[in-house]
């Protein structure tokens, strides 16, 4: 079997779990309804009395009366099409509700994976190439307390420190205007990557720490190589295989987390809307956003498969010699 063709049988096995994933998922989603406890339509009239004939009604209008699998099939095809529902608390289509949020988080998530990004593989390779050394031990300090805070801890003190104290940022709402909206996700995003910055930084460093103790690289230095080539040619892109494995794994992982965050700085975004459609029993919506997040790590896995041959050809030659 020729290469081209190899790559393609798994393309498109790639695709088919990828298929099989959703699918599953979207039916462990759906019956998370039927797993509450209580009955679905009684959730409907928030607390309130309602006789026997107005549950049978809500239950004929949202369908619960029919059978399981009849639902499940009817909700599946509307998701394929891009409709989730309706929410029964804003009483809109649940794509509608997610549209009107979506924008807040992807800015939140987009400049979270900025930091991470910049700051967490700047910062492996810091520690990487000054091994040993204070600076080393300082930031493996750093590393160790950022790992272990919580994006709730790290929120309320960039909020009471930079916000409240120091009045530089906002620590409120999403804000109006691109400059704005900016200017209000800088804190939320920095409490959002604390803990993934010091991830990506341990990743970084160990990566890298691996690829200085190569022969190659051992041979290069010997033959007078300059130091940042030897770094940028043999060291950083070999080690940039397992560093972006695990950021984009992370960020596809920050729409959840973003509920955290999103509930401490009084955004309006997904993350928020998620918290609150629990506690409102929302189900509807609530099923919209697990699957969303599923989607989003099957897809972010799919793109890592395909992207990590190109960064390191290695890993490319070892799947053409199989």
């Amino acid at each position: 079997m020729t290469v081209a063709a190899t790559r393609a049988l798994g393309g498109l096995h790639r695709l088919a779990g990828m298929a099989a994933t959703l699918l599953v998922t979207s039916f462990l989603v759906f019956s998370s309804l039927y797993l509450a406890p209580g009955d679905p339509a009684s959730f409907l009239v928030r607390g309130r009395s309602a006789s026997p004939e107005e549950l049978a009604e809500i239950r004929r209008q949202y369908g619960f009366d029919q059978p399981f699998l009849v639902r499940y099939g009817h909700w599946l095809n509307g998701v394929l099409h891009g409709d989730f529902g309706r929410s029964y608390v804003f009483h809109q289509d649940v794509s509608s509700v997610l549209a009107s949020r979506l924008p807040a988080t992807l800015l939140l998530i987009a400049v979270s994976a900025l930091l991470i990004a910049v700051v967490g593989i700047a910062a492996g390779m810091v520690g990487a190439l000054r091994r040993g050394t204070r600076t080393d031990s300082l930031l493996m300090l750093l590393v160790t307390v950022g790992a272990a805070a919580p994006a709730f801890v790290a929120a309320l003190l960039l909020r009471s420190l930079f916000g409240v104290r120091l009045g530089w940022f906002p620590t409120i709402g999403n804000g109006t205007g691109v400059f704005d909206r900016l200017h209000h996700v800088v804190l939320p995003a920095v409490a959002l990557s604390v803990t993934f910055m010091a991830l990506v930084t341990r990743v970084t460093r160990s990566s890298m720490l691996e690829e200085l103790g190569r022969e190659h690289v051992e041979v290069a230095v010997s033959r007078g190589t300059p130091r940042w080539t030897v770094i940028r040619r043999h060291v950083l892109r070999n080690a940039l295989g397992p560093i972006v494995t695990v950021s984009a794994l992370l960020v596809s992982g920050m729409l959840v987390s973003t509920s955290i965050v999103e509930t401490a700085f009084g955004m309006s975004g997904v993350g928020s809307l998620l918290v609150q459609s629990v506690n409102q029993m929302d189900f509807q919506v609530v099923q919209a956003i697990v699957l969303l997040v599923v989607a989003a790590f099957v897809v972010v896995n799919a793109l890592v498969d395909v992207v990590h041959p190109l960064i390191d050809p290695r890993v490319a030659a070892a799947g053409s010699a199989r």
